[in-house]
C-alpha cells in the first residue's frame, strides 16, 4: 500500500496548485512548432515560442541531425569524462567563437549549465550579489553556494547594486564576489544594465556572470548576444547560454577563458556526473544552426523588423506592453483571471496561443499573456493576431 503521509502530502500540493490556476492545462504538440502548429488537435498561429530566428525545423539542421546520428549512432552511453565524441568538442569551439570566448563547456539544459556553472565558482566566504528578477536555475544555482554572502539588488536598479558593493566591502575582502544577472528578463523583455554593471564590477573587484538565454541569437548585430549588443568584449568573465531557444535545438553551455572551462570540466558535479550529452543529432543540428546564424543576419534584422512592428501596434490599441526592450512583448491585463480569459479567446475564438502568467511568476496585479515575435511570422499573421487582440481586448473589457 502506498505511504499514507506521502499520499496526503502529494494530495494537498496538487489542491493547492489547482486552486491557484498554475498552468492548468499543458497543450500537447502534434508536429513541428512553427509560426503554424497542431495543438490539441486545432491548428493555430503561436505567438509565444522561443523559437527567435525560426530555426526549429530548418531543413539543414534536420539534415545536420540524421548526418550525425548516420556517422556516431544515437548516442555513446558514457560520461565525458571517461570518453568524448569529437563532434561534442567542435560544437564547444564553435560555441565559444560565437560568444567570442576561449573556450565553453556544453550541458544537458540551461537550468543545469546555471546550476553546474554557478555551484563551483564560489566557495566559503565569498559573495553573490543577484538582480531581483533572475531566472529561477540562477536562483537555485545560488542556494546550492554554501557559506557564501548572498544579497538581493533591486531590478535594473544601479544604485542599489552599488550601494551593496559600497557597504560590504569589509565582508567581500574576505572572498570573490559574483555580480549575477539575466540578460533579457524572460517576463518583461527588458535588457540588463551591462555597461553599468561592468563599470561596477571593476570599481568594487567585483567578477560579472551574465545569463544569455533570451540574449543569444537575439542581440547585438549578428545575433551574438549581449557583448556583442554593448560592445562589451572581454569584460564579462562567465558567459551562460542556452541552445533550447533562438538555436532551437537542446541544452546549454557556459564559456569564458580556457582556465574556466578547464577548471568547470573537472569541478562542475553536474557535468562530471551526467552521461551521454549532448547527443550526436543534436550536436549536428546545433552547429549547422550556428553556420546558418553566421550566414545570415538578417534573420535578426526580420526578428526585430517584427518587433518592433508588432510592440507599436499593441501600444496604438491601447494595450499595456510594460517595459519590454526585446522579442518577449507581454500584454499586461491586472488580475489572473483577466489573462486566463484573454489567453483561452484567443485560441478557442481566434486560433491563437499565447500563455498566460500569473502570480507568484509574475506580481500580483501583473497578470499578462507573454507574446513573442519570431523573424519567421510573417506581416500577414501578425496583422491577423493584431486584429484578434483588438477584438479580444474590446469583448473583454481590457481596452
Amino acid at each position: 500500500m502506498p505511504n499514507i503521509k506521502f499520499t496526503k502530502f502529494i494530495e494537498g500540493k496538487v489542491s493547492e496548485l489547482k486552486q491557484a490556476g498554475v498552468f492548468p492545462h499543458i497543450r500537447v504538440l502534434s508536429g513541428p512548432n512553427s509560426t503554424k502548429a497542431t495543438l490539441d488537435g486545432k491548428e493555430v498561429l503561436i505567438l509565444c515560442a522561443n523559437n527567435y530566428l525560426g530555426l526549429a525545423n530548418h531543413p539543414e539542421m534536420i539534415q545536420a541531425a540524421k548526418d550525425a546520428v548516420d556517422k556516431y549512432g544515437a548516442g555513446m552511453g558514457t560520461g565525458r569524462m571517461i570518453m568524448t565524441y569529437d563532434i561534442q568538442n567542435k560544437l564547444e569551439d564553435k560555441l565559444a567563437a560565437f560568444k567570442s570566448s576561449q573556450a565553453s563547456l556544453c550541458f544537458a539544459t540551461g537550468y543545469i549549465a546555471n546550476l553546474g556553472g554557478i555551484w563551483p565558482l564560489m566557495e566559503e566566504g565569498d559573495t553573490i550579489i543577484s538582480e531581483e528578477l533572475n531566472h529561477a536555475s540562477i536562483i537555485d544555482g545560488c542556494r546550492m553556494c554554501r557559506g557564501v554572502n548572498r544579497y538581493v539588488y533591486k531590478h535594473l536598479d544601479m544604485k542599489d547594486l552599488e550601494n551593496i558593493l559600497k557597504t560590504t566591502v569589509d565582508e567581500r575582502s574576505k572572498g570573490k564576489t559574483m555580480i549575477i544577472s539575466d540578460a533579457v528578463f524572460s517576463m518583461d523583455g527588458d535588457i540588463c544594465k551591462l555597461p553599468e554593471m561592468i563599470e561596477l564590477a571593476e570599481k568594487y573587484d567585483a567578477f560579472i556572470f551574465l545569463d544569455e538565454a533570451h540574449a543569444s541569437g537575439v542581440l547585438g548585430k549578428t545575433g551574438k548576444g549581449t557583448v556583442e549588443h554593448f560592445n562589451a568584449y572581454g569584460k564579462v568573465e562567465v558567459q551562460m547560454g542556452t541552445l533550447s531557444k533562438a538555436i532551437a535545438t537542446v541544452g546549454g553551455y557556459i564559456a569564458g577563458s580556457e582556465n574556466l572551462i578547464y577548471y568547470l570540466r573537472r569541478a562542475s558535479r553536474p557535468f562530471v556526473f551526467s552521461t551521454g550529452y549532448l547527443d550526436p543529432a543534436v550536436c549536428g543540428a546545433t552547429m549547422k544552426a550556428l553556420e546558418i546564424i553566421e550566414r545570415e543576419p538578417e534573420r535578426v534584422q526580420r526578428l526585430w523588423d517584427n518587433t518592433r512592428y508588432f510592440k507599436k501596434e499593441l501600444n496604438s490599441l491601447g494595450f499595456d506592453t510594460g517595459v519590454s526592450e526585446t522579442p518577449i512583448t507581454p500584454v499586461i491585463v491586472g488580475e489572473a483571471e483577466n489573462a486566463q480569459r484573454l489567453s483561452r479567446y484567443l485560441y478557442e475564438e481566434e486560433g491563437i496561443y499565447v500563455q498566460a502568467f500569473s502570480y507568484p511568476v509574475v506580481p500580483k496585479g501583473k497578470a499578462r499573456v507573454r507574446t513573442i515575435v519570431n523573424a519567421h511570422h510573417t506581416k500577414e499573421q501578425l496583422d491577423y493576431a493584431l486584429g484578434a487582440f483588438e477584438r479580444a481586448g474590446r469583448k473583454l473589457g481590457i481596452i
